[in-house]
């Protein structure tokens, strides 16, 4: 990773709330399943601490490839060429290979994170919902190995005939009334002083 600097100003107060967003618990649960899926052990920096921060879940999947095998085990090929290269661009090209297979998959843009929120570990706790969206995904799609996240729910839109439709305009007539035909002609405006005319108060027997 290349060194940034420090932030300062309104970078640090956003550097620090998506700090505060990422859960160390939740990003465990998100690799484990991973490597259930790949069924192998994940590449930590201390193997025998597991995932210790931030920064250790973004180097187990920084390089893309872990992830290219995550969607390449739920749809079978998906990423086509996974780059093993070590050069930035080649990791950069394997995440955005993997998110285009996600989005093929299924997942919708909002459920998916950009490249630089794991390169540059700007937003990690992203990477982590679009982890768990992947594996609802999953299970919308009855896939039977290990899973995660909520199961997607299927769309059920309701298709009503013109008959039904007719019967709908019908109710909502008789309950609040029809304005078809009717005009606001010689009606006062609401809020408007009412005139008394002087025809009114012989009816009235005003006098």
């Amino acid at each position: 990773m290349a060194y940034h600097g420090p932030a300062y100003g309104l970078s640090r107060e956003c550097q620090m709330k998506s700090q505060a967003k990422f859960s160390l618990e939740r990003a465990r649960e998100a690799l484990d399943w991973v490597e259930a899926v790949l069924d192998r052990q994940l590449n930590y920096p201390q193997p025998a601490e597991g995932l210790r921060d931030q920064l250790d879940f973004a180097h187990v999947l920084k390089d893309g490839i872990t992830l290219c095998e995550l969607i390449n085990s739920l749809e079978p090929g998906a990423v086509k060429k996974i780059n093993t290269m070590k050069a930035p661009f080649k990791q950069r090209e394997n995440v955005e290979l993997f998110l285009k297979g996600c989005e093929n998959y299924g997942l919708k843009s909002q459920d998916l994170f950009q490249v630089n929120d794991l390169y540059e570990h700007k937003n990690l706790y992203m990477v982590v919902d679009t982890i768990f969206a992947l594996g609802g995904m999953a299970q919308k799609k009855n896939w039977d190995g290990p899973t995660i996240g909520v199961k997607v729910a299927d769309e059920n839109p309701r298709e009503f005939s013109a008959d039904q439709l007719a019967e709908s305009h019908k109710i909502i007539g008789l309950q609040y009334g029809s304005n078809k035909g009717a005009t606001q002609s010689g009606m006062t405006p609401y809020g408007a002083t009412r005139q008394i005319l002087p025809d009114e108060f012989a009816h009235n027997g005003m006098h």
